[in-house]
């Protein structure tokens, strides 16, 4: 009963007034439509009288997913956005709704906070619904042993977008599918998407046609461009618009970085039974957007020059956006094992993330983690609770050196892990997908049978875009602020007069924060800290600057 008020309030008498002073009336008609799946967006609608009815395709025609009546508004978390919308707006009896425009529901948030959480968390609350209960509003057709096939689904899965999943391989169901719309086997995978069908998709395809991509913002000059969506780079959207800064997210990926994909993070302050590196960015996500930052996946920055002032971030596409400032956020990447065939099984029993999608994959089968990191200890555990065991492959002789304590203890005491220090994967088994790893240590070599190798080992930093521009440590990460000596430091800074701010690098304007800045601690509160405090420094360069 909770979460259905929570999911469906009903707006008071004064809170239709102030709404009322931001938006238009207008009378609406028995079957008129609002806005149908497909649309590129919509507005934010508050029914005055009459009511409204939100419908959703199904195999067997439409479903009702929700009836609004006096007081209750239409939306969800794809209005923050601009998403495509997933399902459609009926009028199921005449009467007169409340439009608001898009930009006036953020002036709603900035300006009256009881409203703005209680539609909020109405957003939030019907995503939640819609995840579960209209899962089949997008449908990904293909074969689990196809890479491609698992990154469209990693992508779906990490961006919040309900979506069902359709084996080729063992649905029943799916040669019907194919045969109605003409898909061909060389057409998979396919994602069925409200008013189109994307054959061969890849992430960046389903991005740009859901409108989560640059192009769908109109706007090509921004106060502040983040570059990564990973804890530092979101914490920096956050402060850079909830500041007034008119601010842009550019992840490669998927946003969370590789904190994202983490199963369960535990100490993370406010967080005393843990949260997983999903639901934390998708709560940064929406804090983000709800202060009027612009978040686009996948996006890749390439280089970056200054003309005119400004800073020009130039993309993978080819297009180029301008700030004012640049924060630089985009992380490491972990690196890859040194073994045959790596490439050929990524996606098909070689893993860098461990979640809800891959324990599934896994399906309580024995799978082998290699890293002694945290990563490594959180995605053990996690795939130990799935019903896996669990043997973790390290190079040194115990987990203590590089994993925190609280995880070692936790580790060492499942009966479902176990451990081989001083080992090394050398070859991976398998034809189409992995069967086995070979373990080799200095006294012995043995193939262990496994359906998952999840590789956590080390990282390189993701700086390769900035080759040029900021001067880098021996290891390739952004040196920023007192880091940077007189032989790192141009003819430019002479004419400024003044040494680089906090967090910022040897190309003035141009920020650098989490674990991608040389010397930072390779923590997520430590990466939100810095993305929230290199926005003061921003500010600090825009006053310097004007």
């Amino acid at each position: 009963m909770a979460d259905e008020l929570e999911a469906f309030p009903t707006l008071g008498p004064a809170d239709l007034a102030t709404l009322e002073a931001l938006g238009a009336r207008r009378a609406v008609s028995a079957g008129e439509y609002l806005f149908r799946e497909g649309d590129p967006t919509y507005d934010f609608f508050v029914v005055l009288s009459g009511a409204i009815e939100v419908v959703g395709r199904t195999d067997d025609g439409e479903r009702v997913v929700a009836r609004h009546v006096r007081g209750r508004f239409v939306g969800e978390l794809g209005l923050l956005n601009g998403l495509r919308v997933f399902l459609s707006a009926r009028v199921a009896e005449p009467g007169e709704v409340l439009v608001l425009p898009r930009e006036a529901l953020r002036r709603v948030f900035a300006t009256n906070p009881v409203m703005g959480d209680i539609i909020l968390r109405a957003f939030i609350a019907r995503r939640a619904r819609l995840l579960t209960e209209a899962s089949g509003t997008v449908r990904i057709v293909g074969s689990r042993f196809s890479p491609e096939a698992l990154r469209v689904r990693e992508f779906l899965a990490r961006t919040s977008i309900p979506h069902e999943w359709l084996d080729a391989d063992r649905d029943p169901a799916v040669a019907q599918i194919l045969a109605e719309f003409g898909i061909g086997v060389a057409d998979l995978p396919v994602v069925m998407a409200p008013g189109s069908v994307l054959r061969r998709a890849t992430p960046g395809s389903v991005a740009e046609y859901l409108g989560l991509t640059v192009d769908n913002i109109p706007d090509r000059c921004f106060d502040l461009v983040v570059v990564g969506g990973g804890p530092a780079g979101l914490a920096a959207a956050v402060y850079g618009a909830s500041e007034g800064l008119n601010t842009l997210g550019l992840e490669m990926t998927n946003a969370g970085g590789q904190a994202g994909s983490s199963s369960r993070i535990e100490n993370y302050l406010g967080f005393p039974t843990g949260i997983s590196g999903n639901d934390l960015t998708q709560r940064a996500v929406v804090q983000a957007e709800k202060f009027g930052a612009q978040l686009t996946v996948p996006c890749a920055a390439t280089s970056l020059r200054e003309e005119a002032g400004h800073i020009l971030v130039r993309l993978s596409d080819g297009s180029e956006v301008a700030a004012r400032a640049v924060i630089a956020a985009s992380g490491a990447h972990y690196r890859r094992l040194d073994v045959a065939r790596l490439q050929d099984l990524e996606g098909n029993g070689v893993y860098y993330a461990a979640t809800k999608m891959e324990q599934r994959q896994c399906a309580a089968s024995p799978v082998v983690v290699v890293g002694g990191g945290n990563s490594a200890g959180q995605a053990a555990l996690f795939l130990a609770e799935g019903g896996s065991n669990v043997t973790i492959v390290i190079r040194g002789p115990d987990l203590g050196h590089s994993m925190s304590r609280y995880l070692v203890d936790r580790v060492e005491a499942d009966p479902r892990i176990d451990l081989c220090a001083n080992t090394q994967v050398t070859a991976l088994e398998g034809a189409d997908a992995l069967s086995g790893v070979r373990l080799t240590s200095k006294d012995a070599e043995e193939v262990v049978a496994c359906v998952g190798l999840f590789s956590f080992v080390g990282a390189d930093p993701a700086s390769q875009w900035l080759s040029g521009c900021a001067a880098l440590d021996e290891h390739g990460f952004v040196l920023t602020g007192a880091a940077l000596g007189d032989d790192e430091l141009d003819e430019r800074w002479g004419s400024l007069g003044r040494r680089p701010l906090p967090y910022e690098t040897s190309f003035p304007g141009l920020f650098a924060v989490g674990d991608l800045r040389s010397g930072s601690t390779k923590r997520v509160a430590t990466a939100v800290g810095e993305g929230s405090a290199a926005v003061r420094s921003v500010h600090e360069y825009l006053a310097f600057a004007h």
